[in-house]
Protein backbone atom coordinates (compact mmCIF):
# COMPACT_ATOMS: atom_id res chain seq x y z
CA UNK A 1 0.00 0.00 0.00
CA UNK A 2 1.05 3.86 -0.89
CA UNK A 3 2.79 5.52 2.05
CA UNK A 4 2.75 8.81 0.51
CA UNK A 5 2.29 10.25 -3.48
CA UNK A 6 3.76 13.21 -4.78
CA UNK A 7 3.29 15.85 -8.35
CA UNK A 8 4.69 18.47 -9.41
CA UNK A 9 2.27 21.95 -9.65
CA UNK A 10 2.68 24.35 -12.35
CA UNK A 11 1.57 27.27 -9.51
CA UNK A 12 1.72 26.64 -6.08
CA UNK A 13 -0.72 29.01 -4.99
CA UNK A 14 -3.50 27.86 -7.46
CA UNK A 15 -2.86 24.07 -6.70
CA UNK A 16 -3.16 25.14 -2.89
CA UNK A 17 -6.27 27.11 -3.38
CA UNK A 18 -8.08 24.15 -4.75
CA UNK A 19 -6.53 21.32 -3.05
CA UNK A 20 -7.51 22.92 0.40
CA UNK A 21 -10.84 23.76 -0.93
CA UNK A 22 -12.02 20.02 -2.25
CA UNK A 23 -9.97 18.08 -0.14
CA UNK A 24 -11.70 19.63 3.03
CA UNK A 25 -15.50 17.41 2.92
CA UNK A 26 -12.99 14.63 2.41
CA UNK A 27 -11.10 15.04 5.83
CA UNK A 28 -7.90 15.80 4.36
CA UNK A 29 -6.76 18.89 5.43
CA UNK A 30 -2.84 21.38 4.98
CA UNK A 31 -0.68 19.36 7.46
CA UNK A 32 2.65 21.63 5.86
CA UNK A 33 3.02 24.85 4.22
CA UNK A 34 6.73 24.99 3.22
CA UNK A 35 5.88 27.77 0.20
CA UNK A 36 7.15 31.03 2.01
CA UNK A 37 10.60 30.74 2.03
CA UNK A 38 13.34 30.97 -0.06
CA UNK A 39 13.91 27.13 -2.14
CA UNK A 40 11.87 24.61 -2.81
CA UNK A 41 8.12 24.77 -1.91
CA UNK A 42 5.77 22.25 -1.09
CA UNK A 43 2.43 21.33 0.44
CA UNK A 44 1.57 17.81 2.84
CA UNK A 45 -1.83 17.00 2.78
CA UNK A 46 -3.03 14.48 4.94
CA UNK A 47 -5.22 13.14 7.91
CA UNK A 48 -4.28 12.72 11.60
CA UNK A 49 -2.79 9.58 10.86
CA UNK A 50 0.91 9.42 9.87
CA UNK A 51 0.08 8.23 5.94
CA UNK A 52 -0.95 7.60 3.72
CA UNK A 53 -0.33 11.30 3.06
CA UNK A 54 -0.15 13.56 -0.61
CA UNK A 55 2.57 16.39 -1.54
CA UNK A 56 2.06 18.94 -4.05
CA UNK A 57 5.17 20.73 -4.76
CA UNK A 58 5.74 23.93 -6.66
CA UNK A 59 9.10 22.68 -8.50
CA UNK A 60 10.12 18.85 -8.98
CA UNK A 61 12.19 17.82 -6.17
CA UNK A 62 15.72 16.77 -6.72
CA UNK A 63 14.98 12.99 -7.14
CA UNK A 64 11.81 13.07 -10.26
CA UNK A 65 13.05 12.99 -13.42
CA UNK A 66 13.69 16.89 -14.14
CA UNK A 67 12.26 16.62 -17.58
CA UNK A 68 8.58 15.81 -16.41
CA UNK A 69 6.38 18.88 -16.33
CA UNK A 70 2.96 19.21 -14.53
CA UNK A 71 0.23 18.57 -16.88
CA UNK A 72 2.18 17.41 -19.56
CA UNK A 73 1.70 13.68 -18.26
CA UNK A 74 -1.31 14.21 -16.48
CA UNK A 75 -2.20 11.68 -13.31
CA UNK A 76 -5.32 9.86 -12.07
CA UNK A 77 -5.48 10.24 -7.96
CA UNK A 78 -8.83 8.91 -6.19
CA UNK A 79 -9.39 9.42 -2.22
CA UNK A 80 -11.98 7.99 -0.30
CA UNK A 81 -14.97 9.70 0.80
CA UNK A 82 -17.12 8.41 4.04
CA UNK A 83 -20.41 9.19 2.56
CA UNK A 84 -22.42 10.75 -0.72
CA UNK A 85 -22.12 14.23 1.08
CA UNK A 86 -18.56 14.36 1.21
CA UNK A 87 -18.71 13.56 -2.67
CA UNK A 88 -20.93 16.30 -3.41
CA UNK A 89 -19.10 18.98 -1.78
CA UNK A 90 -15.62 17.48 -3.04
CA UNK A 91 -17.50 18.72 -6.29
CA UNK A 92 -19.05 21.47 -5.24
CA UNK A 93 -15.58 22.72 -3.70
CA UNK A 94 -13.69 22.14 -6.34
CA UNK A 95 -15.06 23.92 -8.85
CA UNK A 96 -15.69 26.72 -7.23
CA UNK A 97 -11.74 27.09 -6.51
CA UNK A 98 -10.37 26.43 -9.82
CA UNK A 99 -11.32 22.93 -10.59
CA UNK A 100 -13.02 21.87 -14.17
CA UNK A 101 -15.79 19.08 -14.24
CA UNK A 102 -14.70 15.25 -15.39
CA UNK A 103 -18.00 13.77 -14.14
CA UNK A 104 -20.53 15.39 -11.63
CA UNK A 105 -21.02 13.16 -8.20
CA UNK A 106 -23.16 10.36 -9.39
CA UNK A 107 -23.50 6.30 -9.37
CA UNK A 108 -20.86 4.89 -11.40
CA UNK A 109 -20.56 1.13 -13.05
CA UNK A 110 -18.30 -1.04 -11.00
CA UNK A 111 -18.89 -4.50 -9.82
CA UNK A 112 -20.19 -3.28 -6.55
CA UNK A 113 -21.96 -0.04 -6.09
CA UNK A 114 -19.71 3.45 -6.41
CA UNK A 115 -20.68 6.78 -5.47
CA UNK A 116 -17.87 9.34 -7.17
CA UNK A 117 -17.24 12.66 -8.33
CA UNK A 118 -14.02 13.43 -10.67
CA UNK A 119 -12.49 17.05 -11.33
CA UNK A 120 -9.50 18.51 -13.55
CA UNK A 121 -7.11 20.09 -11.31
CA UNK A 122 -5.62 23.71 -12.66
CA UNK A 123 -3.10 21.30 -14.22
CA UNK A 124 -5.21 18.75 -15.80
CA UNK A 125 -4.69 15.82 -13.42
CA UNK A 126 -7.79 14.06 -12.49
CA UNK A 127 -8.64 14.60 -9.01
CA UNK A 128 -11.72 11.68 -7.41
CA UNK A 129 -13.81 11.23 -4.36
CA UNK A 130 -15.61 8.43 -4.09
CA UNK A 131 -17.43 5.86 -2.04
CA UNK A 132 -17.96 2.26 -2.32
CA UNK A 133 -20.88 0.75 -1.16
Amino acid sequence: MLDHLGMAASNLVRSKHFYSACLAPLGITLLEDHSGGNGPAWLVYGTEDDAPFFVVSGSAPSFWNPSNKPGVSPIHIAFEAHDRASVDEFYRQGIAHGGRDNGPPGERQSTTLYYAAYLLDPDGDNVEAGLRG
